[in-house]
């Protein structure tokens, strides 16, 4: 299996061994500047490439090619162009030009605009990116582009994010060089964690909420949740195994780096963490990870789940987001064996820290979803107050610098297990903490409050953007500085002692933390109609348009599709719940409630002095619970039809949050607890039981 590994890893994919292998070596060169300098590509390089990526592809099947984009739903788009053009004698021969490649022409007003284009607007353009591999998928070759409109705003995920990777770097490159350090590039990289669900196929096909919203909206608790702590890291089942095994090949095959796959707390949920990469490349690769998990599952007759909250009373999925700022010699978030004494290191940290604590209310709009509100703050994730954990060993660092104390180093201890035969080792110098929801884990940050059906480009692109006005900031300083130690020292001092209030290394579940971050001034967004304003907030704006990573219009376009968005995916929730109470559930517990009444009536046909308590108890408590789900029906219905109603889409998403989910948890309320009392071969649907312990 080694040797096949080895064998079929990039196989699918145009990637640099590719073209050195088969572009002439003037285009290569070319190429590769582009690639790594970012120069401009010449339209006959384009043209050289396009021949040679079209046989390339021709050689493993494909047949067509798309341009491969991320429109602002967050998803990945493609339109399918053949390569085949007829000619006067009745054939046809294949052609694929440098022009076809660099640029596309989708229709730009079928996807969410927030108002850039209207209907009538119509033309968009894609642009390949030739920082992220083209790739054969499907007989297709895929090419990852950007896509804009015909008058330039951004109407993707992948603009910005490329827009937000220059300017980090071009401050970086900055700040390096004060170090004495002269690079060309400074590159961000992530690693995404997705975590998922696999449930049999039958299940989730006998259930309209899992069809249409990804989640179960009624579904009683089952007796065994994961209390028991077994699933995790558990015995990974046999056809989950197969799968996983099959999800591996078709990863490697498109060049992703699948590393580590594990059972999660909840039953029958998953991760798969791959090996970083830099961060447009690991977006794209996360997606195709996404789109491949669907894909397979339901050959071994499972549905992959990708939402953030499934299943009530269970863990939910994120998405963790695992950044950190590198050159092609070092990692510049390393601190090295002696962080006190690592200038370089504190500068980007304090820099770090500086751009979290300014723009969290910024950072928390890029996790501001209906699905993701399920999961913050609900001892299964980060909370929604935004800190830093930087553990031990720095927050004595940060503690001395900030107090103009001496810094006593951690003392490396040896693990002693108390068995001989069991190797003795270092200890790390500080412990984790899976409460934070930034938290510095060695050698870069892990964001750990994207949910699992994310698109990362968000966090990214602000996370970027923000660390470059800090690096700005400072090099702006220090490039005038006389003395450039000293006054670099004077900088992070400065910035510890200011913005010391986000870093927390306790428990981010407890009550008191939130206590605790109130009085720091911290903000806590706890929904995302509450955390999306931020978007538009004149100091974000600014942010943005500093660097150019986004336009004040192109910020308010996005405001008003994630608000549109979250109002439309409770709407689609809401009307599904009133269809399934409607159409399955009361007609099933008033099915029920006529066999225990028939019941009833036959024991006393046969003598009235036979009891008949139980069934007048169990009548009583599901016609209290019928009684309850048709009021919870008018109320909901009512809820909806009113949030519709309201001129603007911020009203309306406020009125979703507040008015429509309480009515949709009161309907639920009362179905969950007729589901408890139905017979089970009444009740319509599959229960959780049965969906999280499979067998």
């Amino acid at each position: 299996m080694a040797a096949n590994v080895m064998e079929i890893y990039g196989s699918k994919v145009f990637n640099e061994h590719v073209m050195k292998e088969r572009l002439p070596s003037a285009t290569y060169k070319s190429l590769k500047n582009t690639l790594h300098k970012g120069a401009p590509l010449d339209i006959e390089v384009a043209n050289v490439v396009a021949s040679v990526m079209k046989r390339w592809a021709m050689e493993l099947g494909a047949t067509h090619y798309t341009h491969w984009f991320q429109p602002l739903t967050g998803i990945t788009s493609e339109k399918h162009d053949g390569f085949v053009s007829p000619v006067g004698d009745g054939t046809a021969i294949m052609e694929f030009s440098g022009k076809e490649l660099v640029r596309g022409e989708p229709d730009a007003s079928s996807f969410p605009s927030g108002g850039l284009r209207a209907t009538c607007e119509a033309r968009g353009y894609t642009a390949w990116d030739p920082t992220s591999y083209a790739f054969v998928k499907d007989d297709v070759l895929c090419i990852p582009t950007a896509f804009v409109s015909y008058t330039g705003e951004a109407l993707d995920k992948k603009t910005p994010l490329l827009r937000s990777m220059n300017a980090l770097s071009n401050q970086a490159v900055r700040i390096l060089k004060l170090f004495g350090k002269d690079v060309d590039y400074v590159s961000t990289t992530v690693g995404p964690e997705q975590e998922y669900f696999l449930i049999k196929k039958e299940d989730y096909e006998a259930r309209q909420d899992l069809i249409l919203t990804g989640r179960t909206l009624f579904g009683a608790p089952s007796a065994k949740g994961q209390e028991l702590e077994e699933h995790y890291f558990g015995v990974i089942r046999p056809e989950v195994s197969e799968f996983m095994k099959e999800l591996d090949e078709e990863l490697w095959k498109l060049g992703i780096p699948a590393k580590t796959k594990h059972n999660e707390v909840a039953p029958c949920q998953h991760e798969l963490a791959p090996i970083y990469d830099t961060t447009n490349v690991a977006i794209d690769h996360n997606l195709l990870t996404m789109e491949m998990m669907k894909k397979i599952a339901p050959k071994y007759g499972l549905v992959c789940l990708q939402h953030e909250k499934p299943f009530e009373g269970v863990n939910g999925s994120g998405k963790h987001n695992n950044w950190s700022l590198s050159t092609t010699e070092e990692n510049l978030l390393d601190p090295g064996d002696t962080p006190m004494e690592n200038l370089q290191f504190l500068v980007f940290l304090a820099a770090v820290i500086k751009a979290v604590d300014e723009y969290a209310d910024l950072l928390r709009t890029s996790v501001a979803t209906p699905g993701n509100d399920h999961r913050l703050g609900a001892n299964e994730a980060p909370p929604a107050i935004i800190s830093i954990f930087v553990g031990e060993e720095l927050e004595a660092v940060i503690d001395a610098i900030a107090s103009d104390s001496p810094y006593a180093g951690p003392v490396k201890m040896k693990m002693d297990l108390g068995v001989d035969v069991l190797p003795k080792f270092s200890k790390d110098t500080t412990d984790r903490n899976r409460t934070s929801p930034f938290a510095f884990t060695g050698n870069k940050f892990e964001f750990r409050m994207p949910g699992s059906s994310q698109n990362l480009s968000d966090c990214d692109t602000i996370l970027n953007t923000a660390v470059a006005k800090e690096l700005k900031g400072y090099a702006d300083e220090l490039e005038g500085a006389e003395d450039f130690t000293s006054a670099a020292i004077a900088l992070v001092k400065r910035t510890i002692r200011d913005h010391r209030r986000v870093i927390f290394n306790g428990n981010g579940y407890s009550a008191e933390w939130e206590e605790e971050a109130a009085r720091r001034g911290l903000p806590n967004k706890k929904n995302a109609p509450a955390a999306l304003p931020a978007l538009i907030d004149p100091k974000n704006i600014a942010l943005m348009e500093e660097f150019g990573v986004l336009t004040k219009v192109e910020m308010y376009s996005r405001y008003e599709v994630e608000l549109e968005h979250y109002s439309k995916i409770i709407n689609i929730e809401a009307l599904t719940m009133l269809e399934m109470a409607r159409k399955q559930l009361l007609p099933a517990v008033n099915a029920y409630m006529s066999e225990v009444a028939n019941t009833a009536a036959s024991k006393l046909a046969v003598s009235e002095s036979i009891s008949v308590r139980s069934e007048t108890k169990t009548l009583g408590r599901l016609s209290a619970d019928a009684d309850a789900m048709s009021d919870a029906i008018d109320t909901l219905q009512d809820a909806v039809d009113a949030a519709k109603a309201l001129p603007s889409e911020s009203e309306k998403a406020v009125a979703f949050h507040d008015n429509v989910l309480p009515a949709m948890d009161t309907l639920r309320a009362a179905a969950d607890d007729a589901e408890t009392i139905c017979g089970e071969d009444y009740w319509p649907l599959p229960s959780y039981s049965k969906m999280l312990y499979y067998v």
